[in-house]
């Protein structure tokens, strides 16, 4: 988290577990009972690669406070479409018993097959920025091409939820009012926040760019995108510098947003040194990497005016979302306060820094980057 390891808030994924989600033989009856091979480092999930039979797949395992059957099934419907229209995404595999999830206890289990390419960027922290420029540059690209095959995709917006992305604080009328309410659902959610006094934060340094971003938000052709486009999602056909990306993966926080608020999530995630924020220094932005991020981008999908117009002053609260998401997660699941207040310092200090000099001029580059 930020620069710093932080220790798994899952129990890892064993042997044994996995026999029994998996079933003993491997597809098609071959032999070799499941083996983990690696286990994934980040702290939210429990989730490994395994061999079973001669295949290597990825297995999650999820507690139900953070995703359900239904709110699977959703993600797993997106990823089914996106591979039916020739995007490098894995496919969801059956778990013992034919189905794509189990429930076991208060935990549910997934499979999918392993990503193909190079996991260049699997030990990066989180915010990490992209290796090189035309990592970025094949980024956006990749991030259009999805943008392309998404938008016929006709599942509605999912709700609210621990660890999601979500427009819905933001396109509010009222977006403290909805905060609050959304709040209200969650006591211990409410209780963390009435302890930060978070009202008055909220109203110094959200409500003015909410309003600011609203009536171009309002314009925008609403969509399903990944919501969590970073490096670390991607694999990637080499290590050079040139490489393109090779497989797309982790749609957990995917939800409807718009094409426009996804771009902005991604920028969000890679151009911002957010980490020396956290530590109470400053963070920087890579305006070129922002630039050539865009520019793959529009190679594939052109922006329009308006989706133009909409990206600079959508991106400082493009988080908004999934960073209550996350308060939720480190309150009501994985009860953490350091958590809590690291997810808290991203709602306000992420907002709050595009006020400042740096974040201003990255928005000044952006409008003038695009208006080229």
């Amino acid at each position: 988290m930020g620069d710093e390891l932080a220790e798994p808030g899952w129990l890892p994924l064993t042997d044994d577990e996995l026999r029994g989600i998996l079933g003993r033989r491997g597809p098609g009856g071959l032999g070799r009972e499941p083996v983990v091979t690696w286990r994934s480092a980040r702290p939210m999930s429990a989730a490994a690669l395994v061999r079973h039979g001669d295949a290597a797949i990825f297995v999650k395992r999820h507690h139900l406070g953070v995703r359900t059957a239904s709110a699977l099934a959703a993600e797993h419907a997106f990823a089914g479409h996106l591979r039916d229209r020739g995007l490098p995404v894995p496919a969801v595999l059956p778990l013992a018993g034919g189905q794509p999830v189990l429930h076991r206890g208060e935990y549910c289990y997934e499979a999918h097959e392993a990503a193909g390419g190079i996991d260049l960027y699997r030990q990066a922290a989180r915010w990490s920025p992209y290796a090189s420029l035309g990592h970025a540059y094949a980024a956006g690209v990749a991030l259009a091409r999805l943008h392309l095959a998404a938008a016929d995709f006709v599942l509605p917006a999912r709700p609210p939820a621990v660890l999601m992305n979500s427009c819905q604080v933001i396109a509010a009328p009222d977006p403290l009012e909805e905060a609050a309410a959304l709040a209200a659902r969650r006591p211990a959610l409410a209780a963390y926040l009435a302890g930060r006094g978070w009202k008055e934060h909220f109203e110094a340094v959200l409500t003015p760019l909410i309003t600011d971003a609203a009536p171009l938000l309002a314009a925008l052709p609403s969509q399903w995108g990944h919501g969590d486009w970073h490096p670390s999602n991607l694999t990637w056909t080499s290590a050079a510098p040139d490489a393109r990306v090779a497989g797309i993966f982790d749609l957990g926080l995917a939800n409807r947003t718009s094409a426009v608020h996804d771009l902005a999530v991604a920028l969000e995630r890679s151009v911002v040194s957010w980490s020396g924020l956290h530590q109470g220094g400053a963070a920087a932005a890579d305006r070129t990497a922002a630039a050539f991020l865009l520019d793959g981008y529009q190679t594939v999908r052109p922006l329009t005016g308006t989706e133009a117009a909409a990206l600079p002053p959508l991106l400082p609260v493009a988080h908004v979302g999934h960073a209550l998401s996350e308060i939720d997660y480190y309150t009501s699941v994985a009860v953490s306060a350091d958590g809590a207040d690291l997810a808290y310092e991203y709602l306000i200090g992420h907002a709050w820094w595009f006020g400042q000099p740096p974040g201003a001029a990255l928005l000044g580059f952006l409008a003038g980057h695009l208006r080229q």
